[in-house]
């Protein structure tokens, strides 16, 4: 193994923790023993990666097996590529540091269109070559999966496998496929002709496409006998299918930072826009018992705050009012909330809002979709505006302040009446708030855009003119009803049309786009279309050409992928969808014929009434909070060092992971009163980012009494590498906070190679002086501080200063008396060797 040390790109780039690896949870295995090593990539920064549910599950599965590594990295962003460009570095995974390109097998999740330059640029980055054909036998089997899987075909002549579904038991005969290859040395062709044989993988190479004159493709040409279709891969039982209850505890703050917990997959609603609802059919639910084991795991595990229940649907989960209930009850004492981000207006009974509003109440969310009655038919929604106006009506009559409302604009057969209704029913459901304290409303309207495996994956999608046209007429009538207005970009919204339909000649686009700097284009401070129109000009392909209306008859790109929901099924909603009919909910127990299930082993799996009935909240967990007795409450000082890769945790992440460790160690810790109670935790000043520490205060206020010795090694246990607990000490109820308590910090710097010859002269100037000024910027405006003050020893001793403050940083003192840049001095290591305490 070739690990790559990237310590010193930490110091220059920001969010460092973005980078750092060694979060309490990850698994780096660097034991001869491993056979395969899998990198789980996510082409997205780590922040948007951690929050995936997808990607535990697998890590967890795959890391299980004794003899595979799964690791984790995640797209670096531009000042990390530059950094990596530069000095001439590969990506690295963070566990252990391995260059991308020394895996067996690379796995990234497609989890939307406008990624898909950042999983080249990750390729570029570690030094893979982009197109399969370029690659060898020992370069790494680049694997995709995940919802845009399900057309992979822009990207077929990047990758070499695509799994097409459920990846808890795919994603294991692949490693052992891989594993049995390398044992018996077969080419990379038997290898990717071996993985072809096992359900839900397509492998590209494969299939021969052809085109006609006109664009359309001709023929789909398969070239393994008997690989006509690629059918999707289907988890049969939820229930027994595992599921991590170790989840990794990041550094910063995540997109989702709490524990997630899949509580259903799948959907029957059959709205007929939705991929989603097709592709993770049929509909199959864990157990309240299983579901309350794997929480109570996950919680203790984690010390995460809150629980959120997922699903795509969570209020149609069969048991959701008593599970929600119980949970609610049996962790009010711990302080741990229960959300459900996913509800349907015609999931929301008075009961299950009732719940819902002990949780939060900052905002409800609800997506109708379309405003008139006749499109919210023909997308097959099935909620009336009387629906949407009761929900709305009782989430502000129960202390909801805002009301966000999802919509979607450019549906077929759409006009400006019924933009019109939309804006209309917008302003009923403000009006619906009149009277309540508090009616604020929220629109968010995105463009429709046609997806694979669905009744409308025939439809055209307006384009970027007729996309801000009817942009402007909303904009203009709901500000005439005081509801504020959001929107996708007209822009991206094209271009992820043109790649959800797209084929494989689109990848000379993606290659051309990468190589004009194009990243991160769902980030709008990125997106830069200009870039993108010049990819498609260079590459000679019209854009606006892959989002017409497809016809019936023609063979659509990926015609060989079986999501398991066949065509015929899909054309008939699509006539359903014109001619006004509704398909229920086949929950209810009317089949519609869609084919997915075989009634045997792939079927709808839902908690029956019995063990509904069954669920009873715990008695216990209603009784009162104990009140605290005064007489036992504890104060514990604790001595923390910081050192090695934490000196690159940043000061509110410091804060964030010492909370949940305490959490973890199950210590008696005391809380705020007020709506949101926090820990009664106090700690020092912040450290500057990248300076090292051994000695950080850290005060816990306890409702009763713990030995020293217990807290030191319940939390040690509980803190990732590079924090330690070294001392502790019960202090008197009334002592001053940390920061209070600290007469003076001292530090020491090591001195850069070129030491200046005048050092001693200066030290001597720079104590003789009374005033040393130094240029400050806070806020974007420049201010001249006073540093000298709060420095009350200044010294070299060998080849280090010796600082010892007051106050204020080591960085400036230093970068003062050595005449060179702040981010120069943090590049040598400072370290904070100890404090005074005021007597």
């Amino acid at each position: 193994m070739n690990k790559i040390d990237q310590t010193e790109a930490l110091i220059q780039v920001s969010r460092p923790s973005r980078y750092l690896g060694g979060e309490l949870g990850s698994i780096c295995k660097l034991d001869a023993g491993i056979e395969i090593r899998m990198a789980l990539a996510f082409p997205d920064v780590y922040e948007v990666g951690m929050s995936h549910i997808g990607f535990p599950i697998l890590y967890n599965i795959l890391n299980s097996l004794d003899w595979v590594a799964a690791e984790r990295v995640y797209s670096p962003w531009a000042d990390m590529e530059q950094w990596l460009r530069e000095n001439q570095q590969s990506l690295c995974s963070l566990e252990s540091s391995l260059p991308l390109g020394e895996f067996d097998i690379v796995g990234l999740t497609l989890q939307y269109e406008l990624s898909y330059t950042n999983l080249l640029t990750m390729l570029d980055l570690s030094g893979i070559p982009l197109r399969r054909e370029q690659r060898d036998k020992n370069a790494p089997l680049i694997v995709v999966g995940g919802p845009c899987a399900f057309n992979p075909e822009p990207l077929a002549d990047f990758i070499d496998v695509a799994l097409v579904g459920d990846g808890e038991e795919a994603v294991v005969e692949l490693v052992e496929l891989v594993r049995q290859g390398k044992q018996e040395n077969w080419s990379r062709k038997q290898l990717l002709q071996k993985i072809a044989d096992c359900e839900g993988f397509y492998v590209p190479e494969l299939f021969d496409i052809s085109y006609q004159t006109n664009g359309c493709v001709e023929k789909i040409t398969p070239l393994q006998p008997g690989y006509d279709k690629v059918r999707r891969r289907f988890l049969n039982d939820l229930e027994t299918a595992p599921f991590p209850t170790r989840p990794i505890i990041p550094f910063m703050q995540t997109v989702h930072n709490r524990v997630a917990m899949e509580i259903a997959r799948g959907c029957t609603r059959g709205c007929r826009f939705c991929q989603a609802g097709y592709i993770y059919r049929p509909v199959r639910e864990r157990s309240p018992e299983k579901l309350r084991s794997l929480i109570a795991a996950s919680l203790q595990n984690s010390g995460y705050e809150e629980v959120s229940l997922l699903s795509l649907s969570s209020g149609d989960y069969t048991c959701i009012e008593p599970l929600l209930q119980e949970l609610m009850a049996e962790y009010v004492e711990d302080r741990v909330s229960v959300s459900l981000p996913s509800l349907r207006v015609g999931s929301l009974t008075p009961e299950l809002m009732e719940e819902v509003k002990k949780v939060r109440k900052t905002g409800f969310t609800l997506a109708p979709e379309a405003g008139s009655e006749r499109l919210r038919e023909l997308i097959n929604k099935g909620i009336s505006a009387e629906d949407l106006l009761e929900s709305t009506r009782n989430a502000f009559q129960l202390g909801w302040r805002l009301i966000k409302l999802y919509f979607m604009m450019g549906l077929p057969t759409e006009t400006d009446a019924d933009l019109q209704a939309l804006i209309d029913l917008s302003a009923q459901v403000k009006k619906s708030g009149k009277g309540t304290g508090g009616n604020d409303v929220n629109v968010a309207v995105s463009t429709f855009v046609p997806k694979p495996h669905t009744p409308f994956q025939w439809e055209a999608q307006i384009g970027i003119e007729e996309t801000l046209r009817k942009q402007r007429l909303l904009r203009d009538g709901l500000r005439q009803k005081k509801l504020r207005f959001k929107y996708h970009g007209a822009e991206s919204s094209f271009l992820e049309g043109v790649f959800a339909r797209g084929d494989r000649r689109l990848s000379a686009v993606l290659e051309r786009a990468v190589q004009l700097g194009c990243r991160f284009d769902g980030w709008w401070e990125c997106f830069d279309f200009d870039k993108w129109q010049q990819a498609f000009v260079d590459c000679d392909i019209d854009p606006a050409w892959y989002l017409r209306q497809r016809e019936e008859e023609e063979i659509l790109p990926w015609e060989h992928i079986d999501c398991g929901v066949p065509k015929k099924f899909f054309l008939t909603e699509r006539r359903k969808a014109f001619s006004g009919s509704e398909t229920l909910d086949c929950r209810d127990g009317v089949c519609h014929g869609c084919d997915v299930c075989d009634f045997d082993e792939l079927r709808m799996r839902l908690i029956d009434v019995v063990q509904k009935e069954e669920i009873s909240p715990n008695a216990a967990a209603e009784e009162e909070s104990p009140v605290a007795d005064v007489e036992n409450l504890n104060r514990v000082r604790l001595k923390l060092s910081k050192l090695g890769r934490a000196r690159m945790v940043g000061h509110l992440e410091y804060l964030k992971m010492f909370q949940r460790a305490v959490r973890r160690a199950k210590l008696p810790i005391r809380f705020s009163q007020g709506f949101h109670p926090m820990p009664k935790i106090s700690y020092l000043e912040a450290l500057p980012m990248g300076v090292s520490s051994e000695a950080e205060l850290v005060d816990l206020e306890l409702l009763s009494y713990v030995s020293v010795e217990r807290v030191i090694s319940d939390i040690n246990v509980q803190l990732p590498e590079g924090f330690r607990i070294t001392e502790a000490e019960i202090i008197p109820w009334k002592s001053p906070s940390p920061s209070a308590a600290v007469a003076s910090s001292c530090y020491r710097v090591p001195l850069p190679e070129s030491v200046p010859e005048d050092l001693r002269e200066r030290i001597t100037n720079f104590l003789d002086a009374e005033q040393i000024l130094v240029a400050r910027i806070k806020k974007g405006v420049e201010k001249q501080i006073d540093i000298r003050p709060d420095v009350l020893e200044l010294s070299q001793i060998g080849v280090e200063l010796q600082i010892q403050l007051i106050k204020g940083s080591p960085l400036q003192v230093a970068a003062s008396l050595l005449k060179i840049d702040v981010e120069d001095i943090r590049r040598l290591g400072v370290r904070k060797t100890g404090i005074v305490l005021k007597t």
